[in-house]
């Protein structure tokens, strides 16, 4: 095999001969976790990484003496599945939640002084939670918060499992609530933009009801944002592997399969250069459009929808400032192209000054400008909204580019993405992309392949390790 990768080793902890064994095709959190649940059941396991990292699309990087991530990437309490892959690879301490959901939101547009509000919660039962907060929302009119309550009444009482959800937009819908423009801005698209990556009329209903009514709907605490205070690569690369490598699982990255084939007697045969692997089992965990290449003939009735699957881009926007500017750990802002602003400094390693990260979803405008033109939008609306900014010098200034970071959670996709099985007996897909009620989010991919990794154990008539699911219970 080419460089980086190595020849077959055994896999600790599995007993030879048992005759059950997978590929895993893809390093992402879709294709770790089923590497790893299927591990943890006794199958003999080969992940497979094009890159020379795990990690997908949630991944740090060097630049000099700074670890970046690519962007920044949250979770929620209610991201069950996503917590549950914290405490298989060890993870949980070093990503904490909030003891209690706190936002601080900035309007640019308000005298300074005037310019804070927060949405956080108290220790009340839903929908109480919400209530003091939204009574003191200064963002918003008296009129426009009392119509919030209405529309979040309504939102609770839609059915998720109702499929014509996924043919309407999200706009529309709160338009025909009472929903104002500056209430969708000052709150619904704050929330929607950074979950879904797309604003309130490019959005499916279906996705944007899932969202609100897991996150601020159905438990007080669902909500806490909890976030990576180490680089991405330390959990999603360097643990994840320590935790395949225990697990038995024999990784390999820079190896990129050409192709997927079934064999006459059932099982299967995955080329890479120089080696064909065969297995009982295997999982695509790679893109829509990468497993819509990779398909054998007959594995999906409609294959041609995985390339119906918009993608929709994240720009990532990277400041390094020569003191401190921001007191708080993030915020949110309004009247302004900023959306979402993270502190990166201790993560990162900067030892003097303070590095933000600025995270801008539905991208679609900005995600190919020039950085001088970005440097040039951007440092002047920081200095609007952090005064301490106004006379800091700014030691580096870059952007990171996602230009298909996530599915477009368009009205209709929900009948392009497919399930975990394939008509194909012994194949599977995963990915966040793939039917798994969620958007696009870590939580979406870590679900993904916790389904594909059920699904062939019950093929492979493997039983489901217990600690597997016990997110379920959590949920």
């Amino acid at each position: 095999m080419k460089d980086g990768t190595r020849p077959h080793e055994p896999h600790a902890g599995i007993p030879p001969g048992t005759g059950r064994s997978a590929v895993v095709v893809g390093g992402g959190l879709a294709g770790i976790t089923a590497a790893l649940a299927l591990a943890d059941a006794g199958v003999r396991v080969t992940l497979l990484e094009g890159r020379a990292r795990l990690g997908g699309l949630a991944f740090s990087f060097r630049r000099g003496d700074l670890t970046v991530d690519n962007g920044q990437h949250v979770f929620l309490r209610c991201c069950t599945a996503y917590r549950w892959f914290l405490d298989r690879i060890e993870g949980t301490a070093l990503a904490p939640l909030q003891d209690r959901l706190d936002v601080p939101v900035l309007d640019v547009a308000k005298p300074e002084g005037r310019r804070l509000g927060r949405l956080r919660r108290d220790a009340l039962p839903v929908p109480l939670h919400l209530g003091r907060s939204l009574a003191t929302y200064p963002h918003l009119s008296l009129a426009e918060r009392a119509g919030v309550g209405r529309a979040a009444l309504a939102l609770k009482g839609l059915d998720l499992a109702d499929p014509t959800l996924d043919t309407q937009d999200f706009g529309s819908w709160l338009a025909g609530h009472g929903q104002s423009a500056r209430t969708v801005e000052a709150l619904w698209d704050l929330v929607g933009v950074a979950t879904l990556n797309a604003v309130a009329g490019d959005a499916s209903l279906g996705l944007a009801a899932m969202v609100f009514k897991t996150g601020l709907l159905s438990d007080p605490g669902a909500a806490d944002i909890g976030w990576a205070h180490v680089p991405l690569g330390e959990l999603h690369d360097r643990l994840a592997r320590k935790a395949l490598d225990s697990a038995g699982v024999r990784t390999e990255v820079r190896t990129r399969v050409t192709s997927v084939s079934r064999n006459e007697n059932g099982s299967w045969s995955v080329q890479v250069p120089g080696e064909t692997l065969r297995a009982d089992a295997v999982v695509l965990a790679v893109p829509q459009r990468e497993t819509h290449g990779l398909l054998p003939p007959g594995a999906l009735d409609a294959p041609g929808n995985l390339l119906e699957i918009g993608t929709a881009p994240i720009l990532n926007v990277h400041v390094v400032y020569d003191r401190k500017v921001l007191a708080k750990p993030f915020f949110a802002a309004l009247g302004t192209p900023v959306q979402w602003v993270f502190d990166r400094t201790g993560a990162s390693g900067l030892k003097d000054g303070q590095y933000l990260a600025l995270s801008q979803s539905a991208a679609q405008d900005e995600i190919d400008e020039p950085v001088a033109a970005l440097r040039e939008r951007y440092v002047p609306e920081l200095e609007r909204l952090l005064p301490a900014a106004r006379g800091a010098e700014v030691k580096d200034f870059f952007v990171t580019r996602e230009r298909t970071a996530t599915f477009a959670p368009t009205p209709g996709v929900g009948r392009l993405r497919p399930g975990a099985r394939t008509k194909a007996p012994g194949l599977y897909l995963a990915g966040a992309w793939t039917a798994t009620g969620w958007p696009a989010t870590m939580e979406s991919a870590v679900r993904s392949g916790v389904s594909a990794a059920d699904a062939a154990l019950g093929a492979l008539g493997r039983p489901r390790p217990r600690h597997l699911f016990a997110f379920e219970e959590a949920a």
